[in-house]
């Protein structure tokens, strides 16, 4: 058997990896000069494929996440979340042989 090519895809990871933010952050009018969007940070969140949940990843302080998984499609949802107003998903993600798929993903926190 020949060995693999250093750069060959079975040496890469595989998954997803990158930030989830939130918006607004404040409710009322956005204000000039002043940032309305902010990390999700320490929230946890689901990985499906199909009905199935296969994985979860919590955000760090900062709203980075990394998680390694096998190709194929994926959707991310926030965990136990219950409330009535805003949005924290789902997101869509397809996933290569040998990707590490870079994302950013925008929360809606329902404030106006």
């Amino acid at each position: 058997m020949v060995p693999a090519p250093a750069n060959s895809n079975s040496d890469k990871i595989t998954g997803v990896q990158g930030t989830i933010s939130a918006s607004p952050v404040v409710g009322g009018p956005a204000k000039q000069g002043k940032d309305s969007t902010a990390p999700l940070a320490n929230i946890a969140f689901l990985v499906k494929k199909g009905d199935q949940v296969v994985d979860s990843f919590q955000t760090d302080e900062q709203g980075h996440f990394r998680i390694i998984l096998s190709p194929g499609h994926y959707t991310i949802v926030r965990k136990d979340f219950t409330a009535a107003v805003g949005s924290y998903g789902p997101f869509e993600v397809d996933i290569a042989e040998g990707e590490m798929k870079n994302v950013h993903w925008q929360c809606d926190t329902g404030l106006r």
